[in-house]
């Protein structure tokens, strides 16, 4: 299967799961080759038009010698800038999909034309992604006044095996794809992880037999959000009507009543990460970036400089889903905690029963709620706001505030994973309370009764429950990320 892109209306969500999750090529149709070539005559005619006109990075230096005009034979040599030396960052690679999707949203400046880039550079972008594997991009070390760094790493073959021509190279290392890629990358796996999520708490909901009436179908007026309206109804989808018996007789703890509300958060969350996703994946964002003036001082347009290439909109997104991940784990852990403690929960404390023998640590899950405390506050840690960094990228010229994208990414990402391991210690703790109380799993969530059980048959067994957990949580995963091009 490929992607066909003609304009940039072609390039949305979906196709971006396509090509960064499914491992799809893309092709570059006759329209969009149409376009790039009349884009790049348009930077010829503007150049012969005006031999003395400014445009950064092709009639003058870029970056800290941007002050430096050109000459036409200078104009020669710097169309061949080298990106060797730009691609300075190390560290964790990123994950092969989430560098398909920088490549994919590299496209965007690229089909109208606006980039005024050669078309057979453009096709030979596209070609990167027909190939097994791409060039490892570094998720550390990126910080950069724009993405020139990570798109070093990706681009520096595709440079040097081809011929750029003047602000070809340019082309490849401006504009904001990497935000874009990362942000696209987070709203896929924020909506995955999100259903995720319903679903085990709504299995603790049904352990804890919690009332129904904390999912009442009235609170979806009252509360007057359609997230939570959303939370609620799959809640009230994944419980069902209950086992059958008498339920809790009075309200449950904080940590189960306000379930529907968090996870609304998270839904909001993941919705703005889906919104700005969509939006970037079409946006302009080169730099200089072509104008159409239609005036008579700029028969064939201009190119300006913008800041573009600087995209806030991603991390304010990722640091939304970071902090929904952030209070999820806090929930799992208050959650699974009530379950253990038979004063609050109604329940046999620690979920004890004569199976346990005369030993009660042999049925033991006390300490599991420790280790979601340690998830908890490691994800707390990364729920910190990402803000502007304090200090000049680099440190001198122009480039004198980094974009901290990369370092929002990072954050959702770990967050994120804190998550499933929060979620994934919170299952057998639920699953051990309908155990000992003879209540059956709502046919629903039978798929995740399923899954702890084939990993962990005797939830009693005196065995350290840490493998076992890490072992549901990757497994866990398997819904959340795709099995190809992680």
């Amino acid at each position: 299967m490929t992607v066909l892109l003609e304009t940039r209306a072609d390039l949305t969500l979906e196709a971006a799961r396509r090509v960064a999750w499914d491992g799809e090529g893309v092709q570059l149709g006759a329209t969009a080759l149409s376009a790039m070539r009349q884009g790049r005559h348009r930077l010829e005619c503007i150049l012969e038009h005006d031999p003395e006109i400014t445009i950064y990075g092709v009639t003058t230096g870029v970056g800290h010698l941007a002050r430096k005009k050109l000459s036409s034979e200078e104009r020669e040599r710097w169309a061949n800038l080298s990106l060797a030396r730009i691609a300075v960052s190390w560290g964790d690679p990123l994950p092969e999909r989430v560098a398909r999707a920088i490549v994919l949203a590299r496209l965007t400046n690229f089909v109208e034309g606006h980039a005024a880039i050669s078309p057979e550079i453009a096709q030979g972008v596209a070609a990167m992604l027909a190939e097994d594997r791409l060039p490892a991009v570094p998720a550390q070390g990126q910080g950069g006044a724009g993405e020139i760094l990570s798109l070093s790493h990706l681009f520096c073959g595709l440079a040097t095996r081809m011929e750029p021509a003047a602000k070809d190279v340019l082309c490849l290392i401006n504009g904001s794809p990497s935000a874009t890629g990362l942000v696209t990358d987070a709203a896929l796996v924020a909506d995955r992880r999100l259903d995720l999520a319903a679903r085990v708490f709504a299995l603790s909901f049904e352990a804890f037999n919690a009332p129904l009436s904390h999912l009442d179908a009235a609170l979806e007026d009252y509360w007057n959000n359609p997230h939570d309206g959303w939370a609620l109804r799959r809640l009230r989808e994944l419980v069902g009507s209950g086992h059958g018996g008498k339920r809790r007789p009075y309200q449950a703890p904080v940590s189960y009543r306000i379930v529907p509300r968090m996870l609304g958060q998270a839904r909001r969350a993941a919705t703005l990460a889906a919104e700005v996703a969509a939006e970037s994946l079409q946006a302009v964002t080169d730099n200089p970036v072509w104008i159409d003036a239609n005036n008579e001082d700029h028969p064939f347009g201009r190119f300006i400089s913008t800041g573009g290439y600087h995209n806030p909109h991603a991390v304010l997104a990722m640091d939304a889903v970071t902090a929904a991940c952030a209070n999820l784990c806090v929930l799992a852990g208050r959650q699974g905690a009530k379950l253990l403690d038979g004063g609050v929960s109604l329940l046999p404390d620690q979920l004890n029963s004569p199976e346990g023998g005369s030993d009660p640590r042999r049925a033991y899950m006390g300490y599991l709620p420790m280790a979601q405390t340690g998830y908890e506050e490691e994800a707390r840690l990364y729920a910190q706001a990402t803000l502007l960094p304090g200090g000049e990228s680099g440190g001198f010229g122009q480039n004198d505030v980094a974009s901290p994208v990369f370092m929002a990414w990072s954050k959702q990402d770990r967050a994120g994973r804190c998550l499933d391991m929060a979620l994934a210690t919170l299952l057998p703790i639920a699953l051990r309370a309908l155990d000992v109380t003879d209540r059956p799993v709502p046919p629903d969530l039978a798929g995740l009764e399923a899954l702890v059980r084939a990993i962990e048959p005797d939830l009693v067994r005196n065995k350290p429950f840490g493998p076992a957990v890490a072992t549901i949580a990757e497994t866990l995963r398997r819904d959340i990320y795709p099995y190809t091009h992680t």
